[in-house]
């Protein structure tokens, strides 16, 4: 689905398939058979790009045709353009308004909102990967963004529409620099601060960058964003900058964000992968540019200018000293409005007494407590002010870089101080002041980059030197040993499948051919999300999208809302208004629609509740007293379902959800002839609603004596819990079925906090999918799921509910 765009003043018809004819915006009607056709016009609207579910947008724009035939209206003349997926995205990143473009493989459908915005009765839908944008910038002074969109999922891999014309970018040298118009520019960092919140709405950050002309440049970047901005993480990364203006300011040249910025920044240091850092969903990097890395990567690396590194492990820590820290996250909490407590490692001891800092086991987010040898290995960093808000983001696990952080001797002054704490003295304390003064921040680091690497080596490092216990280390880090005893624990799944193969191991699985089915012996070494309920997702089998469940908050702040609404509002004419009792109260707004006369009879519900101006909670409580439940409110005088964030039905515990991308909802009047059991189909049907379903979803890594390997846990997922998705969002008892089983196969020693060693987890007989699936750095790859398989516990684990 990509967007090709053309060079400044060419035609977009240069470019676009011959076997394509074109047809008039004026002449599309329902009935018109698009295939071979392309339609042409000029961007006149651009909306914002909307995220429906991951990696799942919408966008709409409107377009006109610039040559009209006579006697067309301005309304029949322009038309509403959807976009979908990744094809939204890219439109978003690389077509400005006034742009004309040409679009094929489009189908035509009905407008919804031709009454409101008086344009062509149908819209025009680009969704697949036969539908195809081409566009040709009008002849305008040149923009640092007129580059072709890149197809990509992430910053790792660079892959241009091979039918764009490629683009020739120019770059100035530093020291060439004169106030003007907006150049492109490549630099190495010598100073820079993170993304901060400025006076305004934007986020500010500053860096400065110097290349051979030994020209010293300040760029100060403002973007609404901070994704938008470079991702530096030391001084000696490589930047390149496009869309930058330079201008005077007492009497030196700064650079500073135009319309049409985007930026790339690469590890400086000789030797390192040149794979660029970008938020951007398009970007052009060739041979040329990985040429210019390198040069400066080397040039650097001849020269005396730039400071050593400041980052150091905390073994190397000195009282008084600022520094920057690449550790891990373990745990996290809050201790007031002003500060926010941060325990990190880096596998490394450092040689002072740390000062210890108590906090209530229930606000905090992780491990609340290790063992012995590993709180000696913990930090405890108190995070300030300015940057409590980064910090309240950070999630345990992610792997960080603290600049400018400061060692503090002799402190005993501790923010949250419980009765229980003694004070403390002479224990070096760290703390990251307010401010952003010398770069002071925090940063996420990727997985894959290169420090991140190393840091995990180095706690690898502490099993092998047993400066940790093997258990201790074995959740994360460690790697399969040599050999595992497979008589250890037995077996506890069984395959369904009827597939009459060798089992084979991890390495052979992983040179295989995909489109094949393995059986494996394997043991679980970790698994994702740790947090079982975030296994629990939603579905929609119409357009295959999936989705997180909605959180209690966002869906009470939904009814809140329509609750506020105090619009007047008759009942329909189909309807039976009255009172509905509630457990401790009634609610008057609601209303009893009843489909037939016969409301309970042998067990079977016919009552369907509509019900407005009530909370999540009063909701709640109804339907532990009633079976159908549709929260409602009002709109323009008309009962109208919530959005569709919120649940469109209530049964007793269970809570039923709506796509927003495919749903046609509507309060209107159900029919159930013939019906005997009102269910959530049958009202979802009646409403006008896709059904979304209940699924689980988990990642895997398996190992065995060869090798490691990650897999998915979705299809099959119920018949290998033995619990249905839907009762696990609902029943306390299959959530805890859930747990058992995943405390079974991979346990952490439960309440004791000893982890147990790989030799005493259970093997697996599995049966594996591998299949071909587009990856993060876009291209497909092989991935791996989990098919008919049941876990099946042993019986001497059944009778102990935590063999751990």
């Amino acid at each position: 689905m990509p967007v090709h765009v053309l060079s400044d003043g060419a035609g977009p018809g240069a470019q676009v398939p011959t076997h394509l004819t074109s047809i008039p915006i004026s002449l599309i009607s329902s009935s018109t058979d698009c295939s071979n056709k392309t339609v042409k016009g000029k961007v006149v609207h651009k909306g914002p790009l909307v995220s429906l579910a991951a990696d799942n947008f919408i966008l709409k724009t409107v377009i006109q045709e610039e040559d009209s035939r006579p006697n067309t209206s301005p309304q029949v003349s322009s038309i509403n353009v959807v976009l979908l997926g990744a094809l939204a995205k890219d439109f978003n990143e690389a077509v400005n308004q006034r742009d004309v473009v040409v679009a094929s493989g489009f189908t035509v459908g009905k407008s919804p909102t031709v009454n409101k915005d008086k344009l062509h009765p149908c819209n025009l839908l680009l969704s697949g990967d036969d539908a195809y944008i081409y566009v040709s910038r009008l002849p305008t002074p040149p923009d640092p963004r007129s580059q072709p969109a890149v197809k990509r999922n992430s910053a790792s891999s660079a892959k241009v529409s091979r039918a764009t014309k490629t683009p020739k970018y120019t770059y100035v040298r530093l020291g060439d620099l004169k106030a003007g118009p907006a150049v492109n520019v490549y630099g190495v960092v010598t100073f820079f601060k993170q993304p901060y919140m400025s006076r305004g709405t934007d986020f500010c950050s500053i860096l400065k960058i110097t290349d051979q002309s030994t020209q010293e440049i300040l760029c100060k970047i403002f973007c609404k964003k901070i994704e938008d901005h470079p991702k530096i993480f030391q001084v000696g990364d490589i930047v390149r900058l496009h869309g930058v203006k330079p201008h005077s300011y007492n009497n030196s040249i700064e650079l500073v964000k135009t319309f049409g910025f985007s930026a790339l920044t690469f590890d400086g240091r000789v030797g390192r992968p040149v794979e660029p850092r970008t938020s951007s969903c398009s970007f052009h990097f060739d041979q040329d540019d990985r040429r210019m890395v390198e040069e400066l990567r080397s040039w650097a690396a001849s020269q005396g200018f730039l400071p050593l590194p400041s980052t150091i492990p905390l073994s190397a820590v000195e009282p008084k000293v600022y520094f920057d820290l690449t550790c891990q996250l373990l745990a996290k909490a809050p201790i007031d409005t002003t500060c926010v407590l941060l325990r990190v490692w880096d596998g490394t001891k450092c040689p002072y007494t740390l000062l210890k800092v108590l906090v209530e086991p229930n606000v905090t987010e992780g491990p609340s407590s290790f063992s012995t040898e590993k709180e000696n290995l913990i930090a405890n960093i108190l995070v300030y002010d300015n940057h409590v808000e980064s910090a309240r983001k950070l999630k345990p696990g992610d792997f960080l870089r603290i600049y400018n952080l400061r060692a503090i001797p002799g402190s005993s002054k501790v923010p949250g101080l419980t009765s229980s704490q003694s004070v403390e003295v002479d224990h070096m304390a760290f703390h990251l002041h307010g401010g952003t003064a010398y770069g002071r921040g925090v940063r996420v680091l990727p997985v894959d980059s290169p420090d991140v690497q190393e840091l995990k080596r180095v706690i690898e490092a502490l099993h092998e030197d047993e400066e940790l216990s093997d258990s201790d280390m074995m959740e994360i880090w460690s790697t399969p040993p040599e050999s595992l005893d497979p008589l250890s624990v037995e077996v506890s799944t069984e395959r369904s499948c009827g597939h009459i193969i060798q089992p084979l191991t991890l390495s052979q699985v992983k040179r295989a051919n995909p489109g094949r089915v393995h059986h494996v012996r394997v043991q679980l070494r970790s698994y994702e999300p740790r947090r079982l309920h975030q296994a629990l997702k939603l579905y929609c089998s119409k357009c295959t999208t999936m989705q997180e469940v909605p959180d209690d908050e966002h869906v009470a702040e939904l009814f809140s809302e329509a609750s506020s609404d105090s619009e007047p509002c008759p009942p329909p004419a189909w309807a039976l208004s009255g009172q509905v009792d509630v457990p401790g109260g009634s609610l008057n707004q609601a209303m009893g629609v009843h489909l037939s006369t016969q409301l309970v009879s042998e067990g079977k519900s016919k009552e369907l509740i509509f019900l407005r101006g009530s909370t999540l909670d009063e909701t709640c409580r109804l339907a532990s007293s009633y079976q159908n439940i549709v929260p409602v409110r009002s709109s323009g005088g008309h009962l109208a379902l919530l959005d569709l964030s919120a649940p469109f039905l209530f049964r007793g515990r269970r809570r039923y959800y709506g796509c927003k991308q495919c749903s046609e909802a509507a309060v209107r009047e159900p029919c159930v002839e013939g019906v005997e059991l009102i269910d959530e189909k049958i009202v979802a049907e009646a409403l006008g609603v896709q059904l979304l379903q209940f699924v689980l979803l988990m990642k895997f890594e398996l190992r065995d004596a060869t090798d490691t390997l990650d897999v998915y846990l979705w299809r099959d997922a119920e018949l290998f819990f033995s619990v249905s998705a839907e009762d696990a969002a609902a029943n306390q008892e299959a959530q805890n079925s859930i747990r058992q089983t995943m405390d079974f196969l991979c346990p952490a020693g439960g309440s004791t906090g000893v982890l147990v060693s790989s030799g005493e987890r259970p093997w697996l007989d599995t049966c594996l999918t591998a299949y071909r699936a587009e990856g993060d750095g876009g291209g497909n790859h092989t991935r791996y799921q989990i098919c008919q398989t049941t876990f099946s516990k042993p019986a001497s684990a059944r009778s102990n509910p935590n063999p751990a």
